[in-house]
């Protein structure tokens, strides 16, 4: 990918940051999670920006996230409805950008169920692009969130164990949760069923793969868990519902096994009774709701920084 089409003027990935920028986002986080803790004004950063969001996947939440993001610092905010728009009349998706660009729309929210979406239209944009997630590619908001919300619980995160568990191999937010993970210095278990958890990562000194659930939550300090998409089981990849959430499913007598400190995550939303109950995804060891609540602090982190750098100097 050429420079211009990476970070800091589009984040399309987590790949290719440095600890350093990671850290930039999650202290400007931390900045405005706390100003929304204490009811204290936002800067209004955004006020000259115009954001459309393209979402050719449907997700409530991480919409209404980057919408209550850009809106608290300020931007003008464009929800499309993708299946009234051109695009389901023919209009390619780069049609669809360069339009909304002729309108000086400077910022751009894309979800889609292509891997490599993203960094296309960073490449072909004239303006900021960012990925809520592309195929099993990337979900990099999600992974600054899930990050931001684990240092804010414990503080420094170097060494801390954190277990990833389900469907690794099409999870985007298990791609970049690794990948944020392994930047802030973090030891990395990953449990699920063999055919669904890539064994080349087993090649990285930080990451461990198990194929017990029980053994892989021994001395953690936090698991996410991840939803299971129906469609594998559909293929026969993993097991029926029932099967799964017996193997690898977190329930009240596997949280028994977790060090009495350690917390719970999802990037949601759960299949409660699969692979999180929802004893334990309600329960006072989860961070879940936490995660929703940070998620716009991470968004705004996210949209100031890349409208910021797009601005002449």
């Amino acid at each position: 990918m050429n420079t211009a089409a990476s970070f800091p003027h589009h984040l399309t990935q987590i790949k290719g940051l440095s600890a350093q920028e990671i850290e930039t986002l999650l202290n400007r986080a931390d900045f405005f999670a706390e100003c929304a803790k204490n009811k204290k004004a936002f800067p209004q950063s955004l006020e000259q920006e115009t954001l459309a969001t393209l979402f050719f996947e449907n997700s409530t939440r991480t919409r209404a996230s980057f919408e209550l993001a850009a809106k608290r610092l300020g931007a003008t905010v464009l929800n499309l409805d993708i299946s009234t728009s051109s695009t389901s009349k023919g209009e390619t998706l780069l049609d669809t950008l360069q339009t909304l660009e002729a309108m000086d729309v400077s910022l751009f929210v894309v979800r889609h169920k292509e891997s490599g979406t993203a960094n296309f239209l960073a490449e072909n944009a004239h303006s900021g692009i960012i990925n809520a997630g592309d195929g099993n590619h990337a979900h990099p908001t999600q992974a600054l969130l899930d990050a931001l919300t684990l240092r804010r619980h414990f503080g420094d995160l170097k060494g801390r164990i954190v277990t990833i568990c389900g469907d690794i191999s099409h999870s985007r937010v298990a791609s970049s949760d690794i990948e944020i993970f392994t930047l802030l210095g973090m030891k990395i278990r990953l449990a699920g069923p063999k055919a669904l958890v890539p064994q080349t990562f087993a090649e990285a000194d930080n990451i461990k793969i198990f194929e017990n659930m029980d053994e892989a939550l021994k001395s953690t300090d936090a698991v996410i868990c991840l939803r299971v998409q129906r469609e594998r089981m559909q293929a026969g990849l993993v097991a029926d519902g029932e099967e799964y959430a017996e193997l690898w499913g977190l329930n009240e007598e596997r949280l028994k096994l977790l060090p009495a400190h350690a917390v719970v995550m999802h990037p949601g939303p759960a299949n409660r009774g699969v692979e999180i109950t929802s004893a334990v995804a309600d329960g006072n060891r989860s961070l879940i709701r936490e995660q929703v609540r940070l998620g716009v602090a991470a968004r705004m982190a996210v949209l100031e920084h890349i409208a910021t750098a797009r601005r002449p100097h």
